[in-house]
């Protein structure tokens, strides 16, 4: 168990001490995609839908949710937020909402799991305002672009597509 930091010497579940670790500027970047139809895309694309805007809708949850990322993911440390944004992306071929999310801290563990979180709850709130006019969206492609800071320096995703589906 020794290679795994979230259990204790009886293998029991804990929470990792970082109260030894120096705050420094932390970054993540996160992506997903939401496959939609042609009829929901365009409902998306023209503020259709009955429920309102779906990306604006998306914007605040994924921010709202990145910001609750410790209340969410039993290990994740509080952390505090320095700053939470989300891009959406329409391509209208692929009919797709591609979802970026970026956060930054200063502190002494990293923002991957917020970014994360604000594309997966941001993700899930596209589906939830469509759902009425689709049942098989897809949501898929959730993945770690880019960390920076901390002991572990940078991460960037190699050869990245942009959110390709196999199917």
């Amino acid at each position: 168990m020794a290679d795994f930091t979230h259990f204790n010497a009886d293998g029991r579940a804990r929470m990792v001490d970082v109260s030894e670790k120096q705050e420094t500027q932390r970054t993540a970047l996160a992506a997903g995609t939401v496959f939609v139809n042609a009829e929901t895309f365009r409902l998306i694309e023209t503020g259709g839908m009955a429920k309102g805007d779906v990306l604006a809708t998306a914007q605040i949850a994924g921010i709202m949710a990145a910001k609750k990322t410790a209340e969410l993911i039993p290990m994740c440390h509080p952390i505090p937020l320095a700053h939470v944004d989300l891009q959406f992306t329409m391509n209208a071929e692929k009919r797709t909402v591609e979802i970026l999310s970026e956060a930054k801290s200063v502190w002494v563990t990293g923002v991957e799991m917020e970014a994360l979180t604000a594309v997966s709850i941001a993700a899930l709130t596209i589906y939830d305002m469509c759902k009425a006019v689709q049942k098989d969206i897809e949501i898929g492609n959730i993945r770690l672009l880019k960390k920076t800071g901390g002991k572990s320096g940078t991460f960037t995703r190699e050869g990245d597509d942009g959110g390709s589906r196999s199917d």
